[in-house]
């Protein structure tokens, strides 16, 4: 739902009540992913879409069907078919399950706060459960802060806590996620499927090195949505003018900005110095916290010698495994720009632990699952050399 949180925000500032489509399983090829929706208003207002066109109109009719009868929230499945490949069906041949159901603000008053949070750029997390017993089908739980509100159906009980803490959880990740919880006598009995809508701040890419390529990679990394900070030690080359689009600009050591700078499992560094007083000091540090991608410019050459001097101050084997380097995809890359496109192009392959294989090489959906490597890609993926 937070592909839409604009515009059910406001209508829920307005007590606009709505119907709200969202997908909540996928199988197969399909063209958005779990947690997009669709939301319709009394006056058949629609905004989103959760198929590029496919099913749009026969989701519309449903979400208009139960604002009209004020129904219970139901699923409803769309998939390729001789019947209705074409009439409901997705001709790209997947399946969508999609649940629909009635937001009043009334029922669920926590859920525009959770909306307004997410529009203003601050952490939230709405659980919306999906499948289970029919009374708690489409009760949503909104994590704000410190602080989580569920609506009445789930309430404070032992459910809600389970819910709510499976959703802090994940906010933490900043991925939305599709969790089975419950089947535990003593804190959760029932069994449940909730979707978790996550709207967490801007991931982190810290890219260490004022050099050329610097300005591509923070220009890409920007268009992807990173919080980029470009940090080096030299006044000189280290300026805004020489790098607009990042976010911010550090002189500082590159080492000792990492050691008090905050990082999680979804910031990338990219270290692009090519000079040993910086690079191994920084990785040092880089390869021993919780990041999400560690990858470093340079030659083959420069990258042998780079290992053995990161041997000899102690890193280990299983650290080292972490580094990507040379960094990048090999796609033959080499301007600034097109070497920014093979390393952000890594980083998202990275992130999703797919192959970086082209599509006509990989067998199975195009639109898989996060993390799942397609089997004729697993004894290949990784192999890639690098852009420099």
């Amino acid at each position: 739902m937070l592909n839409i949180a604009d515009t059910l925000h406001r209508w829920c500032r307005e007590e606009r009540p709505f119907a709200l489509a969202t997908v909540v399983d996928v199988t197969g090829s399909a063209p958005l992913p779990i947690g997009t929706s669709v939301a319709v208003d009394e006056d058949g207002n629609a905004i989103g879409s959760i198929s590029g066109g496919c099913v749009e109109g026969a989701v519309y009719e449903l979400c208009r069907q139960i604002l009209q009868e004020q129904g219970a929230p139901q699923r409803a499945r769309f998939g390729y078919s001789d019947d209705d490949a074409f009439a409901v069906g997705l001709t790209c041949g997947g399946e969508l399950d999609v649940l629909i159901q009635r937001i009043d603000r009334a029922a669920q008053p926590h859920l525009g706060a959770a909306l307004a949070e997410a529009v203003d750029g601050r952490p939230a997390a709405v659980a919306q459960v999906v499948d289970g017993p029919e009374g708690l089908l489409g009760a949503t739980v909104s994590v704000l802060g410190d602080s989580w509100i569920a609506d009445s159906a789930l309430g404070d009980g032992p459910t809600g806590r389970v819910v709510a803490d499976r959703a802090t959880a994940q906010l933490r990740t900043g991925r939305t996620a599709l969790l089975a919880l419950g089947g535990d006598a003593g804190t959760c009995p029932e069994k449940l499927s909730v979707l978790v809508h996550t709207a967490a701040t801007r991931p982190r890419m810290l890219i260490f090195g004022a050099v050329d390529f610097t300005a591509a990679l923070a220009q890409a990394g920007r268009f992807l949505g990173y919080r980029v900070t470009v940090c080096d030690a030299r006044p000189v080359f280290a300026t805004q003018a020489r790098f607009p689009h990042a976010d911010e600009v550090v002189v500082d050591w590159p080492h000792r900005y990492l050691a008090q700078t905050a990082v999680d499992a979804r910031t990338a560094i990219c270290v692009l110095t090519h000079d040993a007083k910086f690079d191994i000091p920084l990785l040092q540090r880089a390869l021993d916290l919780p990041v999400g991608y560690v990858g470093a410019m340079g030659s083959r050459r420069t990258h042998e010698e780079r290992l053995l001097r990161l041997r000899e101050v102690g890193v280990t084997a299983e650290q080292l495994a972490r580094l990507r380097s040379p960094i990048g995809l090999d796609l033959g890359a080499r301007t600034p720009e097109e070497t920014a496109i093979s390393i952000t192009a890594e980083i998202i392959a990275h992130a999703g632990r797919a192959s970086g294989l082209p599509l006509a090489r990989v067998s199975g959906p195009i639109h898989r699952v996060a993390g799942a490597v397609p089997e004729t890609a697993r004894h290949r993926a990784g192999t890639a050399s690098g852009t420099c």
